[in-house]
Protein backbone atom coordinates (compact mmCIF):
# COMPACT_ATOMS: atom_id res chain seq x y z
CA UNK A 1 0.00 0.00 0.00
CA UNK A 2 1.05 3.61 -0.53
CA UNK A 3 2.20 5.94 2.22
CA UNK A 4 -0.35 8.19 3.91
CA UNK A 5 -0.33 11.73 2.56
CA UNK A 6 -2.13 14.77 3.96
CA UNK A 7 -3.96 15.70 0.75
CA UNK A 8 -7.23 17.56 0.65
CA UNK A 9 -9.89 16.87 -1.95
CA UNK A 10 -8.56 19.50 -4.37
CA UNK A 11 -5.02 18.16 -4.25
CA UNK A 12 -6.25 14.61 -4.86
CA UNK A 13 -8.38 15.75 -7.79
CA UNK A 14 -5.48 17.62 -9.37
CA UNK A 15 -3.10 14.70 -8.94
CA UNK A 16 -5.64 12.37 -10.53
CA UNK A 17 -6.19 14.81 -13.42
CA UNK A 18 -2.45 15.23 -13.94
CA UNK A 19 -1.91 11.46 -14.13
CA UNK A 20 -4.83 11.08 -16.56
CA UNK A 21 -3.38 13.79 -18.83
CA UNK A 22 0.15 12.41 -18.64
CA UNK A 23 -1.09 8.90 -19.41
CA UNK A 24 -2.59 10.20 -22.62
CA UNK A 25 0.42 11.91 -24.23
CA UNK A 26 3.45 11.56 -21.90
CA UNK A 27 3.91 15.33 -21.84
CA UNK A 28 4.59 17.32 -18.64
CA UNK A 29 1.39 18.98 -17.44
CA UNK A 30 1.34 22.72 -16.78
CA UNK A 31 -0.76 24.52 -14.18
CA UNK A 32 -2.72 26.39 -16.87
CA UNK A 33 -3.89 23.18 -18.54
CA UNK A 34 -4.73 21.67 -15.18
CA UNK A 35 -6.82 24.72 -14.31
CA UNK A 36 -8.74 24.43 -17.57
CA UNK A 37 -9.42 20.70 -17.39
CA UNK A 38 -9.82 20.06 -13.68
CA UNK A 39 -13.13 21.91 -13.38
CA UNK A 40 -11.96 23.62 -10.19
CA UNK A 41 -12.89 27.25 -9.76
CA UNK A 42 -9.44 28.31 -8.61
CA UNK A 43 -6.64 30.43 -10.05
CA UNK A 44 -3.53 29.11 -11.75
CA UNK A 45 -1.55 30.47 -8.80
CA UNK A 46 -3.54 28.28 -6.40
CA UNK A 47 -2.94 25.28 -8.60
CA UNK A 48 0.78 26.07 -8.73
CA UNK A 49 0.84 26.12 -4.92
CA UNK A 50 -0.88 22.74 -4.76
CA UNK A 51 1.56 21.37 -7.36
CA UNK A 52 4.45 22.63 -5.28
CA UNK A 53 3.08 20.74 -2.28
CA UNK A 54 2.66 17.56 -4.36
CA UNK A 55 6.23 17.93 -5.57
CA UNK A 56 7.49 18.47 -2.03
CA UNK A 57 5.73 15.24 -1.02
CA UNK A 58 7.43 13.40 -3.89
CA UNK A 59 4.22 12.66 -5.78
CA UNK A 60 5.11 14.71 -8.87
CA UNK A 61 8.35 15.92 -10.39
CA UNK A 62 9.47 18.76 -12.67
CA UNK A 63 11.63 17.71 -15.62
CA UNK A 64 14.50 20.10 -16.22
CA UNK A 65 13.33 20.84 -19.75
CA UNK A 66 9.79 21.86 -18.84
CA UNK A 67 7.78 23.96 -16.42
CA UNK A 68 5.14 21.23 -16.32
CA UNK A 69 5.07 18.28 -13.96
CA UNK A 70 4.93 14.51 -14.30
CA UNK A 71 3.89 11.82 -11.81
CA UNK A 72 6.52 9.90 -9.86
CA UNK A 73 6.42 6.25 -8.80
CA UNK A 74 5.05 7.37 -5.44
CA UNK A 75 2.41 9.41 -7.26
CA UNK A 76 1.32 6.43 -9.31
CA UNK A 77 1.24 4.21 -6.21
CA UNK A 78 -0.93 6.68 -4.29
CA UNK A 79 -3.17 7.04 -7.34
CA UNK A 80 -3.63 3.27 -7.71
CA UNK A 81 -4.16 2.59 -4.02
CA UNK A 82 -6.32 5.60 -3.15
CA UNK A 83 -7.73 7.39 -6.19
CA UNK A 84 -8.15 4.87 -8.99
CA UNK A 85 -11.63 4.04 -10.21
CA UNK A 86 -11.38 0.82 -12.20
CA UNK A 87 -13.58 0.66 -15.28
CA UNK A 88 -15.76 -2.30 -16.14
CA UNK A 89 -14.32 -4.24 -19.06
CA UNK A 90 -16.21 -3.36 -22.22
CA UNK A 91 -18.34 -5.93 -24.04
CA UNK A 92 -16.05 -6.10 -27.06
CA UNK A 93 -12.96 -6.88 -24.96
CA UNK A 94 -14.84 -9.50 -22.92
CA UNK A 95 -16.07 -11.12 -26.14
CA UNK A 96 -12.53 -11.11 -27.53
CA UNK A 97 -11.22 -12.86 -24.42
CA UNK A 98 -14.06 -15.41 -24.37
CA UNK A 99 -13.64 -16.22 -28.07
CA UNK A 100 -9.90 -16.67 -27.57
CA UNK A 101 -10.51 -19.47 -25.07
CA UNK A 102 -12.37 -21.83 -27.40
CA UNK A 103 -13.53 -25.21 -26.11
CA UNK A 104 -11.55 -27.00 -28.83
CA UNK A 105 -8.17 -25.80 -27.57
CA UNK A 106 -5.61 -27.78 -25.60
CA UNK A 107 -4.30 -26.52 -22.27
CA UNK A 108 -1.08 -25.27 -23.87
CA UNK A 109 -3.06 -23.50 -26.62
CA UNK A 110 -5.29 -21.81 -24.05
CA UNK A 111 -2.27 -20.52 -22.14
CA UNK A 112 -0.61 -19.30 -25.34
CA UNK A 113 -3.85 -17.57 -26.33
CA UNK A 114 -3.86 -15.66 -23.04
CA UNK A 115 -0.63 -13.80 -23.81
CA UNK A 116 -1.85 -12.95 -27.32
CA UNK A 117 -5.21 -11.74 -25.99
CA UNK A 118 -3.61 -9.50 -23.38
CA UNK A 119 -1.24 -8.00 -25.91
CA UNK A 120 -3.94 -7.36 -28.52
CA UNK A 121 -6.42 -5.72 -26.14
CA UNK A 122 -4.02 -3.57 -24.10
CA UNK A 123 -1.41 -2.83 -26.82
CA UNK A 124 1.23 -3.75 -24.26
CA UNK A 125 3.42 -6.85 -23.90
CA UNK A 126 1.43 -9.86 -22.71
CA UNK A 127 3.16 -12.38 -20.43
CA UNK A 128 2.06 -15.75 -19.08
CA UNK A 129 4.05 -18.00 -16.76
CA UNK A 130 3.70 -21.58 -15.65
CA UNK A 131 4.87 -22.07 -12.08
CA UNK A 132 7.43 -24.73 -11.34
CA UNK A 133 4.96 -26.36 -8.97
CA UNK A 134 2.50 -27.19 -11.75
CA UNK A 135 2.20 -30.93 -12.30
CA UNK A 136 2.60 -32.82 -15.55
CA UNK A 137 0.49 -35.97 -15.44
CA UNK A 138 1.46 -38.65 -17.94
CA UNK A 139 -1.57 -40.20 -19.65
CA UNK A 140 0.01 -42.37 -22.34
CA UNK A 141 3.42 -43.38 -23.62
CA UNK A 142 4.29 -45.34 -26.74
CA UNK A 143 7.45 -46.17 -28.74
CA UNK A 144 7.74 -46.59 -32.49
CA UNK A 145 10.89 -47.84 -34.23
CA UNK A 146 11.81 -45.48 -37.06
CA UNK A 147 15.15 -46.94 -38.11
CA UNK A 148 18.22 -48.47 -36.56
CA UNK A 149 19.05 -46.49 -33.38
CA UNK A 150 16.16 -44.02 -33.91
CA UNK A 151 12.90 -44.29 -31.94
CA UNK A 152 9.81 -42.08 -31.91
CA UNK A 153 8.45 -41.42 -28.41
CA UNK A 154 4.73 -40.55 -28.38
CA UNK A 155 3.73 -38.92 -25.11
CA UNK A 156 0.33 -37.65 -23.95
CA UNK A 157 0.40 -35.45 -20.82
CA UNK A 158 -2.31 -33.79 -18.76
CA UNK A 159 -5.63 -33.92 -20.59
CA UNK A 160 -4.77 -33.78 -24.26
CA UNK A 161 -1.27 -32.51 -24.91
CA UNK A 162 0.40 -34.80 -27.44
CA UNK A 163 4.18 -34.59 -27.85
CA UNK A 164 6.32 -36.49 -30.32
CA UNK A 165 10.05 -36.77 -29.75
CA UNK A 166 12.67 -38.65 -31.79
CA UNK A 167 15.49 -40.09 -29.70
CA UNK A 168 18.83 -41.50 -30.76
CA UNK A 169 19.77 -44.70 -28.91
CA UNK A 170 22.98 -46.65 -28.59
CA UNK A 171 21.82 -49.77 -30.49
CA UNK A 172 18.96 -51.24 -32.43
CA UNK A 173 15.98 -52.38 -30.32
CA UNK A 174 13.49 -55.05 -31.30
CA UNK A 175 9.72 -54.59 -31.19
CA UNK A 176 9.64 -56.91 -28.17
CA UNK A 177 12.14 -54.73 -26.32
CA UNK A 178 10.17 -51.61 -27.15
CA UNK A 179 7.03 -53.27 -25.83
CA UNK A 180 8.88 -54.17 -22.63
CA UNK A 181 10.09 -50.60 -22.23
CA UNK A 182 6.54 -49.30 -22.72
CA UNK A 183 5.18 -51.66 -20.08
CA UNK A 184 7.96 -50.84 -17.62
CA UNK A 185 7.70 -47.07 -17.95
CA UNK A 186 3.89 -47.15 -18.05
CA UNK A 187 3.88 -48.94 -14.70
CA UNK A 188 5.70 -45.98 -13.16
CA UNK A 189 4.37 -43.08 -15.20
CA UNK A 190 0.74 -43.47 -16.18
CA UNK A 191 -1.51 -41.39 -13.97
CA UNK A 192 1.47 -39.99 -12.05
CA UNK A 193 3.18 -36.63 -12.02
CA UNK A 194 6.18 -37.05 -14.31
CA UNK A 195 8.71 -35.42 -11.99
CA UNK A 196 7.74 -37.60 -9.02
CA UNK A 197 7.75 -40.75 -11.14
CA UNK A 198 11.06 -39.86 -12.75
CA UNK A 199 12.78 -39.69 -9.36
CA UNK A 200 11.45 -43.12 -8.47
CA UNK A 201 12.53 -44.63 -11.79
CA UNK A 202 16.07 -43.31 -11.42
CA UNK A 203 16.27 -44.68 -7.89
CA UNK A 204 15.22 -48.15 -9.03
CA UNK A 205 16.86 -48.20 -12.47
CA UNK A 206 19.96 -50.00 -11.21
CA UNK A 207 17.81 -52.71 -9.67
CA UNK A 208 15.83 -53.42 -12.82
CA UNK A 209 18.82 -55.00 -14.56
CA UNK A 210 16.84 -54.56 -17.76
CA UNK A 211 18.25 -54.82 -21.24
CA UNK A 212 16.41 -51.63 -22.08
CA UNK A 213 17.82 -49.54 -19.24
CA UNK A 214 20.03 -47.44 -21.50
CA UNK A 215 17.12 -46.77 -23.81
CA UNK A 216 14.93 -45.70 -20.89
CA UNK A 217 17.58 -43.21 -19.85
CA UNK A 218 17.32 -41.68 -23.33
CA UNK A 219 13.53 -41.70 -23.05
CA UNK A 220 13.60 -39.94 -19.67
CA UNK A 221 15.91 -37.29 -21.09
CA UNK A 222 13.51 -36.72 -23.98
CA UNK A 223 10.59 -36.52 -21.56
CA UNK A 224 12.55 -34.00 -19.48
CA UNK A 225 12.63 -31.78 -22.55
CA UNK A 226 8.87 -32.12 -22.96
CA UNK A 227 7.83 -31.79 -19.33
CA UNK A 228 10.31 -29.01 -18.55
CA UNK A 229 9.36 -27.05 -21.64
CA UNK A 230 11.37 -23.87 -22.11
CA UNK A 231 8.10 -22.07 -22.81
CA UNK A 232 7.43 -21.74 -19.09
CA UNK A 233 7.24 -18.03 -19.85
CA UNK A 234 5.31 -16.89 -22.91
CA UNK A 235 5.41 -13.33 -24.21
CA UNK A 236 3.46 -11.57 -26.96
CA UNK A 237 3.54 -8.09 -28.40
CA UNK A 238 7.04 -7.06 -27.39
CA UNK A 239 7.07 -4.66 -30.35
CA UNK A 240 4.16 -2.74 -28.78
CA UNK A 241 6.68 -1.12 -26.44
CA UNK A 242 8.20 0.68 -29.42
CA UNK A 243 5.11 2.89 -29.48
CA UNK A 244 6.02 4.53 -26.17
CA UNK A 245 8.52 7.36 -26.40
CA UNK A 246 9.90 6.84 -22.90
CA UNK A 247 10.91 3.28 -23.81
CA UNK A 248 12.13 4.00 -27.34
CA UNK A 249 15.81 4.41 -26.42
CA UNK A 250 17.63 1.59 -28.21
CA UNK A 251 19.84 0.58 -25.29
CA UNK A 252 16.85 0.63 -22.92
CA UNK A 253 14.78 -1.51 -25.28
CA UNK A 254 17.65 -3.93 -25.73
CA UNK A 255 17.90 -4.40 -21.97
CA UNK A 256 14.13 -4.94 -21.65
CA UNK A 257 14.09 -7.46 -24.51
CA UNK A 258 17.00 -9.28 -22.87
CA UNK A 259 14.80 -9.70 -19.79
CA UNK A 260 12.13 -11.27 -22.01
CA UNK A 261 14.67 -13.60 -23.61
CA UNK A 262 16.45 -14.61 -20.41
CA UNK A 263 13.09 -15.16 -18.64
CA UNK A 264 14.61 -15.95 -15.22
CA UNK A 265 14.18 -12.50 -13.68
CA UNK A 266 10.72 -12.01 -15.13
CA UNK A 267 9.62 -15.43 -13.89
CA UNK A 268 10.86 -14.52 -10.41
CA UNK A 269 8.92 -11.26 -10.55
CA UNK A 270 5.71 -12.97 -11.70
CA UNK A 271 6.12 -15.55 -8.93
CA UNK A 272 5.46 -12.63 -6.59
CA UNK A 273 1.89 -12.52 -7.90
CA UNK A 274 1.04 -16.16 -7.16
CA UNK A 275 -0.29 -15.37 -3.68
CA UNK A 276 -2.20 -12.30 -4.82
CA UNK A 277 -5.94 -12.11 -4.25
CA UNK A 278 -6.67 -10.65 -7.66
CA UNK A 279 -4.41 -8.24 -9.51
CA UNK A 280 -0.91 -7.28 -8.32
CA UNK A 281 0.92 -4.21 -9.66
CA UNK A 282 4.65 -3.44 -9.62
CA UNK A 283 5.54 0.15 -10.57
CA UNK A 284 9.07 0.95 -11.73
CA UNK A 285 11.64 0.11 -9.07
CA UNK A 286 9.04 -1.89 -7.09
CA UNK A 287 9.89 -4.78 -9.42
CA UNK A 288 13.37 -4.94 -7.93
CA UNK A 289 14.99 -4.84 -11.39
CA UNK A 290 16.63 -1.63 -12.60
CA UNK A 291 16.00 -2.54 -16.23
CA UNK A 292 12.26 -2.25 -15.53
CA UNK A 293 12.56 1.10 -13.74
CA UNK A 294 10.44 2.81 -16.42
CA UNK A 295 7.92 -0.03 -16.64
CA UNK A 296 4.94 -1.35 -14.74
CA UNK A 297 3.95 -4.99 -14.44
CA UNK A 298 0.28 -5.83 -13.88
CA UNK A 299 -0.26 -9.52 -13.07
CA UNK A 300 -2.84 -11.95 -11.70
CA UNK A 301 -2.67 -15.69 -10.91
CA UNK A 302 -4.75 -18.31 -12.71
CA UNK A 303 -5.78 -21.67 -11.29
CA UNK A 304 -6.60 -25.28 -12.07
CA UNK A 305 -8.76 -27.11 -9.54
CA UNK A 306 -8.23 -24.34 -7.01
CA UNK A 307 -4.44 -24.49 -7.27
CA UNK A 308 -2.43 -21.60 -8.70
CA UNK A 309 -0.45 -22.88 -11.69
CA UNK A 310 0.78 -19.64 -13.19
CA UNK A 311 0.53 -15.89 -13.55
CA UNK A 312 -0.55 -13.80 -16.52
CA UNK A 313 -0.31 -10.07 -17.07
CA UNK A 314 1.12 -7.21 -19.08
CA UNK A 315 4.25 -5.09 -19.12
CA UNK A 316 4.26 -1.50 -20.30
CA UNK A 317 5.42 1.98 -19.34
CA UNK A 318 4.52 3.32 -15.91
CA UNK A 319 1.96 5.64 -17.53
CA UNK A 320 -0.36 2.87 -18.73
CA UNK A 321 -4.11 3.36 -18.33
CA UNK A 322 -4.41 1.33 -15.13
CA UNK A 323 -8.20 1.76 -14.94
CA UNK A 324 -8.50 -0.06 -18.28
CA UNK A 325 -5.64 -2.56 -17.99
CA UNK A 326 -6.44 -3.92 -14.51
CA UNK A 327 -9.92 -5.29 -15.41
CA UNK A 328 -8.58 -6.84 -18.63
CA UNK A 329 -5.89 -8.74 -16.69
CA UNK A 330 -8.38 -9.72 -13.97
CA UNK A 331 -11.03 -11.02 -16.38
CA UNK A 332 -8.46 -12.84 -18.54
CA UNK A 333 -7.10 -14.68 -15.48
CA UNK A 334 -10.60 -15.71 -14.41
CA UNK A 335 -11.72 -16.84 -17.86
CA UNK A 336 -8.45 -18.75 -18.47
CA UNK A 337 -8.93 -20.52 -15.13
CA UNK A 338 -12.50 -21.38 -16.12
CA UNK A 339 -11.45 -22.68 -19.54
CA UNK A 340 -8.70 -24.85 -18.06
CA UNK A 341 -11.04 -26.25 -15.39
CA UNK A 342 -13.84 -27.15 -17.81
CA UNK A 343 -11.69 -29.12 -20.23
CA UNK A 344 -12.88 -32.65 -20.76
Amino acid sequence: MSETYDLDERAQLLLKQLITMYTHDAQPVGSKNLAQLSGLDVSSATIRNIMSKLEHLGLVDSPHTSAGRIPTEAGYRFFIDSLLEVNDIDKQARRQITNGFGADKTSSSLIKSASDILSNITHLTGVVSLTHSSTTEVRHIEFMRLSEKRILVILVVNQDEVHNKVIQVDRDYSDAELKQATQTLSRYLIGQDFHDARRQILREMSELKSSVNSMMESVLKAMDDVCDDNDELLTSGESNLLEYEELSDISKLRDIFNVFNDKKDLLHLLDGCTAADGVEIFIGSESGYSVLSDCSVVGAPYQINGKVVGVLGVIGPTRIAYEQVIPVVDVTAKLLSSALNTQK
